[in-house]
């Protein structure tokens, strides 16, 4: 498990890699939130593209971090994840938050 944080402008985006057990998302979350609490960026992407496995603490990680960010008033991005992450996000329901981005087709214009 590894991350890499790029601070900008834009907001922080946090890349991940590796696998995200309930070991590993104790420590990212330790090291996303400290950055987050240190610069409170408007808003924070997460870049799944690194991510070969993922149990429930990825869900986990992923809501603890749209709640932080409610809490700064700023905004969570999911990108990247695999097509089998992405089944998984869906299926919790993190769909419906409005947090997944970069789904294959999503920025293609209609009619493609």
């Amino acid at each position: 498990m590894a991350l890499r944080m790029e601070h900008s402008s834009d907001g922080l985006t946090v890349w991940l890699s590796g696998e995200i057990d309930h070991h590993s998302a104790r420590r990212m979350r330790e090291e996303i939130d400290a950055a987050v609490e240190r610069l409170k960026p408007s808003r924070l992407r997460l870049d799944f593209g690194g991510i070969s496995f993922m149990d429930s603490s990825g869900v986990g990680l992923i809501m603890g971090r749209f709640r932080l960010m409610q809490l700064y008033g700023g905004t969570l991005e999911v990108a990247g994840a695999s097509e089998r992450i992405r089944k998984v996000l869906r299926l919790a329901g993190l769909d419906r938050l409005g947090v997944l981005k970069d789904a294959p087709g999503e920025d293609e214009p209609a009619g493609l």
